[in-house]
């Protein structure tokens, strides 16, 4: 659950970390949910300080997407979207949403208002 802000939210970078066995492992991504969110937000991790967020509502007809490893996929119709937001695979023609991201320190700020 992200930490809601005046324009954005906010999310720890050690929601990116889980223990498996008493091993860190690092996810590829993390769903990011807060009740003032129609739709979940996808966020994918590049690098430690590279990361991509999109609002996972299918561009087609506005169902909510399901995360897959490294891409967003829709089960109303089929299309398909990149951990960039890009449409990989139709019926869907636009794009993702997209947030700008900074990371500031362990924080990764989504601004939610651009």
């Amino acid at each position: 659950t992200g930490q809601m802000e005046s324009n954005g939210i906010s999310i720890s970078k050690g929601d990116f970390t889980y223990l498996k066995k008493d091993q860190p492992i690092q996810r590829q991504y993390v769903i990011v949910r807060n009740d003032a969110m129609e739709f979940p937000i996808y966020v994918y991790r590049f690098s430690d300080n590279e990361f991509s967020a999109m609002l996972m509502k299918c561009t087609h007809q506005g169902n909510e997407l399901q995360a897959s490893g490294d891409h967003l996929h829709c089960s109303a119709h089929g299309s398909e979207f990149n951990n960039r937001g890009i449409v990989a695979q139709g019926p869907a023609e636009e794009n993702l949403r997209i947030f700008p991201v900074t990371s500031n320190g362990n924080r990764i700020f989504i601004d939610l208002s651009a």
